[in-house]
């Protein structure tokens, strides 16, 4: 009872810090989805110009830790470029995770574009219809629905990769959850974090997968 007492105690503090959580995780993925949609874009063009420096973005974001990258952002960078010093752990958080998501973002989207079969591309320009206007009322409606189930996935691994900006100090659930351990002098706390994490990732997991038989009615 004395250990249910304790926890109890700790959830107020876990529930405030889960927040942050949340809204990095949210922020975040809608930001480089934004993003994920000119690299994708750019990455199929025939145009070296454009296609080049997209797929060396992306080839650079996959292929190096989040976590470095996340480091490179929040303390190297103000080294080389004072003037690009980041005070908030959150916004140095939040632009780390915007470009490595874009990254992994535009090739889920690259993937769902050329999925499309080619011969609608024939059609459409042998109508008269320009390139923007193929993507945009024939390949785009057709390809979100195939980007829908793998995005939702990334979404679920960014909610538990949030855990790394404890490491910048930032105070999201891992941090929070760290500092009680440390101050308090008990693991138990680990107990309730860990069950925090497990009731977000089944209720977006409930939502997503409500999302993706909706959207399997129109295939």
């Amino acid at each position: 009872m004395e250990k249910l007492q304790q926890i109890i105690t700790w959830m107020p503090a876990l529930l405030k810090a889960t927040q942050t959580t949340l809204l990095l995780s949210v922020t975040s993925t809608l930001t480089a989805l934004f993003l994920s949609v000119f690299l994708a874009l750019g990455k199929i063009s025939k145009i070296n110009i454009i296609n080049k420096p997209c797929s060396a973005y992306i080839f650079f974001f996959r292929g190096t830790p989040l976590l470095m990258q996340l480091f490179f952002i929040y303390y190297t960078l103000p080294q080389l470029i004072p003037s690009l010093t980041i005070k908030s752990r959150f916004v140095a958080a939040w632009i780390a995770f915007s470009l490595n998501i874009a990254a992994y973002l535009a090739e889920i989207i690259r993937a769902a574009i050329q999925s499309i079969d080619k011969g609608q591309l024939e059609a459409a320009k042998a109508l008269g219809m320009t390139y923007g206007q193929t993507m945009r009322l024939i390949v785009i409606p057709q390809a979100y629905r195939r980007m829908i189930p793998p995005i939702c996935n990334e979404f679920v691994m960014v909610l538990k990769d949030t855990s790394l900006v404890s490491i910048i100090a930032l105070s999201d659930l891992t941090f929070q959850t760290r500092m009680i351990a440390a101050n308090k002098a008990s693991s138990l706390v680990y107990i309730p974090a860990m069950f925090i994490y497990l009731v977000i990732t089944a209720v977006f997991t409930f939502i997503f997968n409500k999302l993706e038989k909706k959207l399997s009615v129109y295939e």
